[in-house]
């Protein structure tokens, strides 16, 4: 389903909750009910059957399908999709298909929040899943601790920041991958460990963009060294758009590595500037970049791609999908490629080619055996109550990567690993030798 306009969530008076915060959550699950004409049997309370019926539980996505970061979305999508999909055929859970109610926000708050607020009230899921982007999630995470008693939580979204990790929001989501901070840090680390002290970043101008930058300076703060030099540019950038006035920049500052937190359209753009610049250190980027996309446009048209990517490091929060010898890895392999998952054909407005396996998808996939598993938990009567117990009762479960899993109050994330990959032969592999590589 497309996310609904302004227009249409004012007409539908769901805008009103937006611009009431005062009203409170047995308000709006009231008139949630009015709304929903299948609503007579899920109880006004909210906090049990909602998303729920004899056949079906019923998870909300917002992400983005559209714009220059929709690979990020599509690939996310189809990984869990690939999942979802094979569990249903096998029965569900428990006898119920597990939907994946899915909404465009283009990776813009606004969006988001509109899509949210109709997940929760219109459509009634019985949790979040699988969001895209830190700008996005932060703005909808006063939501949910607004209407706390719905027991609505957001489940392993695709972002390592921090505001779903800590005070005042943590105890409303749920993490599986590791964080930007352990993903700056440790490549902080590694480039300190080559004596590449002088270290610069290039981030996204928001949320997501500072996260990382936080991260870059806590790690370089620990070596007894400050940020280098700093360049931003603006959310949404596509490929197109020159690079050169953040490459000038950081050049000035004589870097000795750079570190860029952003997608993958922007990161590409500086990518190219940078080398035909002569800016000839190492550059980094973080997991949320979206490998393949970022290597498919810099490689695209030419015949010297290899000068590009030589110099290139890319940490990640899952394996390698090319990896076969981990069983998660191996299922995941053979689900994307038995069952083709497509993004939904109603929010694809822009042509996309999606890759036959990414470390995007990989991560969706995970998510979706995760939840899956807790789901399982909530026994033959899932509430909602329930879900916050269920996913407590996670104790070095086994995803099959070779890291247990434990979730408890104060233990929100899953996974702390982090991988690093290069390029070699047109695609990216594990770095098992910095030094080698970069010193």
């Amino acid at each position: 389903m497309c996310a609904m306009s302004r227009r249409t969530l004012l007409r539908s008076g769901l805008g009103g909750y937006l611009l009431a915060p005062w009203l409170s959550s047995s308000v709006i699950a009231a008139q949630a009910g009015r709304n929903n004409p299948a609503g007579e049997n899920i109880p006004d309370t909210g906090a049990v059957a909602a998303g729920l019926t004899s056949g079906e539980i019923v998870l909300g996505m917002s992400a983005a399908f559209s714009g220059p970061s929709r690979g990020l979305g599509i690939e996310l999508y189809r990984g869990a999709t690939a999942y979802f999909t094979e569990i249903n055929q096998r029965g569900g859970v428990r006898g119920r298909d597990v939907v994946l109610k899915t909404y465009d926000d283009g990776y813009q708050p606004d969006p988001c929040v509109e899509n949210t607020m109709t997940l929760m009230l219109q459509d009634r899921v019985f949790t979040l899943f699988g969001y895209v982007g830190t700008p996005t999630v932060a703005r909808i995470l006063p939501i949910l601790k607004k209407f706390q008693d719905q027991k609505t939580y957001l489940f392993f979204p695709f972002t390592g920041a921090q505001p779903q990790r800590e005070p005042p929001y943590g105890e409303f989501a749920f993490n599986l991958r590791a964080s930007y901070l352990q993903e700056t840090a440790g490549l902080v680390d590694n480039f300190m460990a080559l004596n590449r002290r002088r270290i610069a970043v290039f981030y996204q101008a928001d949320a997501y963009g500072r996260s990382g930058w936080a991260g870059v300076r806590k790690a370089a703060k620990a070596h007894g060294e400050m940020i280098a030099g700093e360049a931003t540019y603006k959310r949404g950038t596509k490929f197109s758009g020159s690079m050169r006035m953040q490459v000038e920049i950081l050049q000035k500052a004589k870097p000795e590595a750079v570190i860029c937190i952003g997608s993958y359209a922007a990161c590409a753009a500086f990518l190219r500037d940078a080398v035909d610049l002569g800016l000839r250190v190492p550059i980094a980027n973080l997991s949320f970049v979206g490998s393949e996309n970022l290597l498919k446009m810099v490689k695209q048209g030419r015949s010297d791609s290899r000068r590009y990517t030589d110099l290139l490091v890319n940490s990640q929060v899952v394996p390698s999908y090319h990896d076969t010898s981990i069983a998660a890895v191996r299922e995941y392999r053979e689900l994307i490629r038995q069952h083709n998952p497509q993004a939904p054909r109603e929010l694809l407005k822009e042509e996309y080619t999606p890759f036959p396996y990414s470390f995007v998808s990989l991560e969706g996939f995970l998510n979706a055996k995760l939840m899956v598993e807790l789901l399982q938990r909530l026994g033959d009567h899932p509430q909602r109550s329930d879900l916050e117990s269920a996913a407590f009762s996670i104790k070095n479960f086994d995803l099959g990567i070779g890291e247990k899993i434990s979730f408890a109050a104060s233990r929100r994330q899953g996974l702390q690993r982090v991988y690093y990959t290069i390029v070699e032969d047109d695609r990216f592999i594990t770095l098992d030798n910095w030094e080698q590589r970069f010193s």
